[in-house]
């Protein structure tokens, strides 16, 4: 089977969209689509639970983290999709991922465009990513790749870990940020999901993501091969300037949680990473990026886009 699409519901009545969406797909791949009810009761009777494609799966309000791992436990497809109740597949999406997956073979990862869509449905901005291979330092620095627009191949997905309990409201970042720590990225230019844009229905904790995110990202700078898988993907003085910001705001969060020993060890990388740089130091690219938030590039040429005008 070349793709499960898993789709944990706490019964928003969007979750007929979202599967019809996926079954109306026009390929010859065959596909799957596991839903996972995560609401405590039954999911009001619909015609997509009678298709042969469709397997339902229940958990105990456990977090969607959760229920999507379990979805995935019980799936058939080399590639794993994550899909929320509230978002869908544009046509031809499978189609797109389906030659992209028989061109780049070896790609683990494979990414297609997102239209993002406001809570009414109506067209906001394309994101249309122009990054590629190793990701790693643009997903540490706050890059979205959007799991909704993403096929993970499964081996890939188990061997990462799946989705993290700890980082419940940011396990979507935490695991693409994980991926891109391990395989390469591979994209097609083809607009494959829309995905809502708001808080409005939205049932993430967004104080609580914030902290875990912290959490989470400081888990990824403990591991041995995250400095040089950086370095690698830091091809120019901006990148450099994020890496470096990298080490120095964990060492600013590391002295909130009074751990003395790797604050000093994150301001060791960091200026390791300023001298091993040289000369991009000496460039305003690099400043900028050091001192400031990041601003992802990626939203920046969809507005551009959305207005008219397209970033050059």
């Amino acid at each position: 089977m070349f793709c499960s699409t898993i789709i944990p519901t706490i019964g928003r009545q969007t979750l007929t969209r979202a599967v019809e969406s996926v079954l109306q797909q026009e390929t010859v791949q065959p596909f799957e689509v596991i839903v996972v009810n995560d609401t405590g009761r039954p999911l009001p009777a619909a015609p997509w639970q009678q298709d042969r494609r469709v397997s339902m799966l229940t958990t105990t309000r456990v977090e969607r983290c959760v229920a999507r791992n379990a979805g995935a436990a019980v799936a058939h497809g080399r590639y794993l999709h994550f899909l929320d109740d509230d978002d869908y597949l544009l046509p031809g999406a499978l189609a797109a991922w389906a030659e992209l997956a028989a061109s780049q073979p070896q790609g683990d990862w494979l990414l297609g465009a997102t239209q993002l869509v406001d809570r009414a449905n109506q067209p906001q901005l394309c994101l249309r990513h122009a990054m590629q291979g190793n990701v790693f330092m643009p997903a540490m620095a706050g890059e979205w790749f959007p799991l909704q627009a993403s096929l993970i191949r499964a081996e890939t997905f188990f061997a990462t870990g799946g989705f993290n309990p700890l980082a419940v409201g940011e396990e979507d970042i935490d695991l693409g940020r994980w991926l891109s720590l391990r395989v390469q990225l591979v994209r097609t230019t083809a607009v494959v999901a829309a995905v809502g844009m708001g808080s409005e229905n939205s049932t993430t904790n967004q104080r609580q993501a914030r902290q875990r995110s912290h959490q989470a990202r400081e888990a990824l700078l403990n591991q041995a091969e995250a400095f040089p898988r950086m370095w690698q993907s830091a091809t120019d003085a901006f990148w450099r300037g994020r890496l470096a910001r990298v080490y120095f705001t964990s060492a600013v969060w590391q002295i909130g949680q009074r751990r003395w020993w790797t604050v000093v060890s994150r301001v060791a990388w960091g200026l390791g990473s300023m001298a091993k740089s040289w000369p991009a130091p000496t460039q305003r690219a690099y400043w900028r990026a050091l001192s400031g938030p990041y601003q992802s590039l990626t939203f920046a040429q969809g507005y551009q886009e959305a207005i008219g005008h397209p970033a050059g």
